[in-house]
């Protein structure tokens, strides 16, 4: 079997022959994850698997792969690892979304394909934090261009106060 995903597929036909999709999506063909990420280097393994039950097409699945994302503390690339179990329902309308057991989300078919890589990217932008951070506490990063910063005759840069200027007005009667 290919390592390479389809392009297209058709859900529908793929239940009907409990179909199996596997293979890998490169993190920078995901166009609407771009944002979130450090670095678009690398892929997400995909294992989709299409069943019927019923009338009801559903795929399960899991997405295995490692995401760079940019700590919101230090602006650092952070690792993210994702291992996410895929459970979608398809669906043509509200009405049978509503209908879907309470495990499974919905997928919405337009018509009769759908591109592999908007499944895989759809679940990934949910599974992205909020506010992605380090475990471990970040350091701050060094200001060097401040400039309430004086240097004092032994080069250690002293903080102005910058109440100094009320003392002076105060002073001055000017308050």
């Amino acid at each position: 079997m290919s390592d390479r995903l389809p392009e297209y597929i058709d859900p529908i036909q793929l239940a009907d022959k409990q179909g199996i999709v596997k293979g890998h999506a490169t993190i920078n063909s995901l166009a609407r994850l771009a944002d979130f990420l450090a670095s678009d280097a690398g892929s997400i393994a995909v294992a989709l698997y299409f069943r019927r039950e019923g009338r009801l097409v559903l795929i399960e699945g899991r997405l295995e792969g490692v995401l760079q994302l940019v700590c919101q503390n230090c602006l650092e690339p952070i690792e993210w690892p994702i291992s996410h179990a895929v459970r979608l329902g398809v669906v043509m309308s509200i009405e049978q979304a509503d209908r879907l057991p309470e495990d499974y989300e919905p997928l919405l078919l337009d018509g009769e394909k759908i591109l592999v890589k908007d499944i895989v990217e759809d679940e990934l932008l949910l599974l992205l934090p909020t506010f992605p951070k380090h475990q471990r506490a970040c350091p701050m990063p060094a200001r060097t261009d401040c400039p309430s910063d004086v240097a004092k005759p032994n080069g250690k840069p002293v903080r102005e106060n910058p109440f100094s200027i009320l003392a002076n007005l105060k002073n001055t009667g000017d308050l």
